[in-house]
């Protein structure tokens, strides 16, 4: 089979036509330039879209992925030749599912190709199913790794036997260890430890069948017993009971009594009350309580009356400190303003006066004014003045300066006596005095006023006092006329509430004689016509009586309980008979099982070791033909391969003792061993060689071991068709000259 063209609207993909050659063909595009969707376009055109696939974290189904661009339909069309015809693939919707409708026909034509489907497209024409050509003929996305697969080891097991298997090892392996852990698979999961569990469970019914059946005899023994003691118990509680009966009867007529009594003594205070009536109680202590604060009220006139006395005295002595010879008759405000007058009165003639330096400095002064007069007219005159003249000058100016000073004198003395009258020296001391006897005699008031508040309180309370006693003996004189003062008062409200207190008592007894008795009545009390029989003495005390009876009811309870539960659980338990035929064949069909798993157990080791042998037989073939791939890859650096039957690679390089796994490879020589890999088994599982697509396989090996496989591929596309996709320029270089080479750049 090779593939003439594609036509794909496919992903990025518009319309967009691909059309490779026979053999190899060199597809060259950059990132992004719809290399991986042509790939998937080719692996969906063969085995179809998965529409059950779903979107995951990190992860796009296909048939959202490859919605085209365009908001156009997802469909394509692929020309193939097959056998020496060419056919005509479609794909496309049909309504919401994408590559929904399907067509195969011949080209030019629209005859059908026979027996062509949508579901074994794939299949038919690679001659493998999905899983195998993802693993050898389809190198897409970079990843050449190789897993294994049913499939594939069924393919790879039909090429080393007859070629008629139509299972593999593994799928085999599987069903035998699935009927095997069916049967069990551990101690606890399983039909066999299921039935070990019922067989147990039922051997313990059958041992619980008997130890219930032993408990219930015993139980029923016990209940016999204790039956009778409750019977021998209860008839000593009965007897308890009678006595207890005739006690509280004794008790009752006592009290009945008792409460006959106290209602004869209530009713005799109840006729001293109707003669003599008394307010009620509450009033009465009222009136207590008034009298007590009449005796309040004397004390506090007393103790007024004693402070009246001290502040008159207190006044009388403030009164005396405020009198003054300099101020009689005068109020302090008065004699304030009269010192002050006298002070500027004072100040006043001082400042007329003058001193007597004022008049020496005006002798003196006279005397150097005529001495210089004198003087200028001797100039300008030329002996104008004698000095008579003006020693006469000097003499007048002395004597008037003398007369000045007296006068001067005269009136300072009678300043003096301004201040004298008061006794004091200077003026502020003058005013001093006066503020002086403005303090006393506001004391003076104050201790006044005093007094006169205090004499009002006193004549306060005698007023209130005098009011309250004529208040209370109006409220006495209602029960005890004959009172007089308060001796009497006292002496009235005192055996007023002595009779009312002996009559709330005398009802208060009645009341709790009555309560008694009808306690007594609820309690089952009455009166006995007929005297009480002598009964005997209970070995028990009534309390010990009591206990213990309910100790054996207790007890009798308890096992009436524990045998109602044993009898149903033995009938729970079913037949004893039926139980061990349960058991028989229980143990019988675990018997069968254990068997089968043993014979399973040995099916899965002869499995097991054949597979062996068969893998001994096909690795040697698949390893030579991966081992040549590989040398050819490596410029025969690598020489040897071996695989395991998970497809896991090993090499061995020439002079090497020991094959290296392929996880000690670099990436680029772990790429060539799986591109040898695929190669091998495309060879080998794929005899109808489809085409080859390699999707960036290459781009991880250096310029000496890709031109190496490069070589590889152009010489297997003479019998392969190959389409080799990369975004590198290398590939171009290296098959610049080869002939028969296809280039398409995208």
């Amino acid at each position: 089979m090779k593939i003439k063209s594609m036509t794909a609207t496919f992903g990025k993909l518009d319309k967009a036509r691909l059309e490779p050659g026979p053999g190899l063909t060199l597809i060259h595009a950059p990132n992004e330039g719809g290399k991986s969707t042509w790939a998937a376009f080719w692996r969906t055109m063969l085995y179809g879209i998965d529409t059950r696939d779903r979107d995951k974290k990190n992860y796009l189904a296909d048939k959202n992925r490859y919605q085209p661009w365009s908001g156009a339909p997802m469909e394509g069309e692929i020309q193939l030749e097959l056998e020496g015809r060419d056919i005509t693939i479609r794909r496309g919707p049909r309504g919401s599912t994408p590559f929904g409708s399907f067509s195969a026909v011949y080209t030019g034509t629209q005859e059908p190709v026979p027996g062509l489907t949508a579901s074994n497209c794939g299949e038919l024409l690679t001659g493998v199913g999905a899983e195998v050509f993802s693993r050898s003929a389809f190198l897409g996305g970079g990843d050449l790794s190789v897993t294994t697969a049913p499939e594939l080891e069924r393919r790879i097991a039909a090429l080393v036997t007859s070629g008629g298997e139509d299972v593999s090892f593994s799928q085999a392996m599987a069903r035998l260890k699935e009927w095997k852990n069916r049967r069990q698979v551990n101690k606890s999961v399983g039909d066999i430890p299921k039935l070990e569990g019922e067989l147990e469970q039922v051997r313990q019914a059958l041992d619980q069948l008997a130890e219930v059946s032993a408990q219930a005899a015993q139980l029923e023994g016990e209940q016999s017993l204790l039956e009778r003691e409750r019977e021998r118990l209860a008839r000593q509680a009965e007897a308890h009971k009678l006595l207890a009966q005739n006690k509280l009867n004794q008790r009752y007529a006592r009290a009945e009594e008792e409460y006959q009594s106290a209602q004869r003594q209530l009713e005799a205070l109840e006729a001293e009350q109707a003669v003599h009536p008394v307010p009620d109680r509450e009033r009465l202590k009222e009136a207590q309580g008034e009298l007590q604060y009449l005796k309040v009220l004397d004390e506090e006139i007393k103790q007024g009356e004693d402070a009246l006395k001290e502040s008159e005295e207190a006044s009388a002595k403030a009164k005396g400190a405020a009198e003054d010879e300099h101020f009689p008759g005068l109020t302090g405000e008065e004699a304030v303003a009269k010192a002050a007058a006298g002070s500027a009165e004072y100040q006043a003639v001082v400042k007329k006066a003058g001193t007597p330096g004022r008049y020496v400095k005006l002798f003196l002064g006279m005397s150097v004014g005529f001495a210089i007069g004198w003087l200028l007219s001797n100039l300008l005159l030329k002996g104008g003045a004698s000095p008579f003249t003006l020693a006469g000058l000097i003499a007048g100016s002395a004597i008037t300066s003398l007369i000045l000073g007296l006068l001067a004198r005269k009136k300072r003395e009678s300043a003096q006596k301004l201040l004298e009258q008061y006794g004091v020296q200077t003026p502020e001391e003058l005013t001093a005095l006066a503020q002086s006897y403005q303090e006393r005699c506001q004391a003076a008031e104050k201790a006044a006023h005093e007094v006169e508040v205090i004499r009002n309180a006193v004549t306060e309370r005698q007023n209130r006092r005098e009011e309250e006693k004529q208040q209370l003996l109006e409220f006495v004189h209602q029960f005890a006329p004959e009172v007089k003062e308060m001796f009497g008062c006292s002496a009235a409200l005192s055996r007023a509430l002595s009779i009312d207190h002996d009559l709330a008592a005398a009802r208060e007894r009645a009341e709790e004689r009555r309560r008694r008795l009808d306690d007594l009545a609820e309690q089952g009390g009455g009166r006995s016509e007929t005297p009480a029989p002598e009964l005997p003495v209970p070995e028990m005390g009534p309390e010990e009586a009591d206990q213990a009876l309910a100790q054996t009811v207790a007890s009798l309870d308890q096992v009436n309980a524990q045998l109602n539960q044993a009898c149903g659980a033995l009938q729970a338990m079913g037949d004893p008979a039926a139980l061990s035929a349960q058991a028989e064949r229980l143990s019988d069909r675990l018997s069968r099982l254990r068997l089968e798993h043993d014979a399973l157990s040995l099916a899965m080791e002869a499995l097991t070791h054949a597979n062996t042998r068969l893998q001994e037989r096909f690795s040697p073939e698949l390893n030579r033909l991966t081992g040549q791939f590989m040398a050819r890859l490596t410029r025969d650096q690598y020489s040897a391969v071996s695989l395991t039957r998970e497809l896991e690679g090993f090499v061995r390089t020439g002079d090497a003792a020991l094959p290296r796994s392929a996880l000690y490879l670099s990436r680029g020589t772990a790429d060539q061993l799986y591109l040898a890999l695929r190669l091998a088994v495309c060879r080998m599982c794929l005899p109808d060689r489809p085409p080859i697509l390699l999707d960036d396989a290459l781009a991880s090996f250096d310029d000496g071991r890709l031109e190496a496989a490069l070589e590889l591929l152009w010489e297997l596309s003479s019998e392969q068709q190959m389409l080799l996709f990369t975004c590198q320029k290398r590939e171009g270089e290296i098959l610049a000259n080869t002939p028969g080479i296809r280039k398409i750049e995208l």
